[in-house]
């Protein structure tokens, strides 16, 4: 099984890139764009695109800028998060809505923020996984020395050409390992591996998935919006390179947030505990189909 069957896939111009989508839902149900983070792509969100469609929401998952079949600009200001909010952005209208809601794991996560932050003019509600506000982010940096040491290898890869040897070496065992060796046994099979393995040797993929990172310089701001929307925060407590503190100092940067743990779960929390993590999305997005006027199925 590669994606639900249900799973429809259109690739769309948004702010001058083509995004790949996967999407599922009826075509008039409340919009829920989904953002994978570091190393995946829309494929990251499988679990989840059924559960939402089932619910009534229209969920579409984009291989964001840089990864998979979508555009891989070169540069690294090309993925600044503001420009790659702006693809969001740009993607719901090039799906003819000006609202919507947005669902972040990791990077995407990051993404979320900036969107929640900086554009709550046009979206809704933000479900974020396993992702640090960056500014609670950079404060827990100067207060943790374990959080620096597991953020370090943030630093090798602002290297030029040695990050992309090394993850690319032996059919990208590396990378391989950091889904597998940092999630709960059997979390991802053989099969989904090929598929992420097939995703990583896009050419040009490492360089631009790479340049995210690269691009960390860019995103530096004094200070940040205070988010005024509501904001769920899913934190899996067992996650190996953040701290389960950043959930609350990062939920202090909302004026509706609220924090959700599941202590059993890694960083990989949506693969892991699919179903409860599917159930409190769709309970935070219930209130899109309340206005929309549709009904949960």
């Amino acid at each position: 099984m590669i994606y639900p069957p249900e799973v429809e896939h259109q690739v769309l111009e948004a702010n001058g890139q083509r995004l790949y989508t996967a999407a599922a839902g009826p075509a008039d149900g409340p919009l829920v764009i989904l953002l994978h983070g570091f190393p995946e792509f829309s494929f990251g969100w499988r679990h989840q695109l059924g559960a939402l469609a089932a619910a009534g929401l229209r969920a579409v998952a984009p291989d964001q800028r840089g990864y998979g079949l979508s555009s891989k600009p070169k540069g690294h200001a090309a993925y600044a998060l503001p420009e790659l909010a702006r693809d969001v952005v740009a993607l719901a209208r090039a799906l003819g809505r000006d609202r919507f809601s947005v669902v972040g794991h990791d990077w995407g996560g990051l993404v979320a923020w900036q969107l929640a932050a900086c554009h709550d003019d046009t979206v809704q509600r933000a479900a974020i996984l396993n992702a640090p506000h960056p500014q609670a982010l950079r404060q827990h940096l100067w207060r943790s020395p374990t959080q620096a040491l597991r953020s370090a290898y943030i630093a090798f890869f602002q290297l030029p050409w040695a990050p992309e040897a090394l993850l690319g070496a032996h059919g990208h065992a590396l990378l391989e390992q950091a889904l597998v060796g940092s999630s709960r046994e059997g979390t991802f099979s053989e099969e989904e591996l090929r598929v992420y393995r097939d995703a990583w040797s896009q050419e040009g993929a490492l360089t631009s998935m790479l340049n995210w990172y690269r691009a960390i310089t860019l995103n530096r701001s004094a200070r940040w919006p205070r988010v005024r929307l509501p904001v769920r925060l899913l934190w899996g407590d067992r996650d190996s390179a953040l701290e389960a503190p950043l959930a609350e100092a990062s939920a202090a940067a909302c004026g509706q947030g609220e924090v959700i743990h599941l202590p059993q779960a890694t960083h990989w929390l949506h693969h892991e505990e699919p179903e409860r993590v599917n159930a409190l999305l769709v309970e935070f997005l219930q209130p899109l189909l309340s206005q929309a006027g549709t009904c949960q199925t």
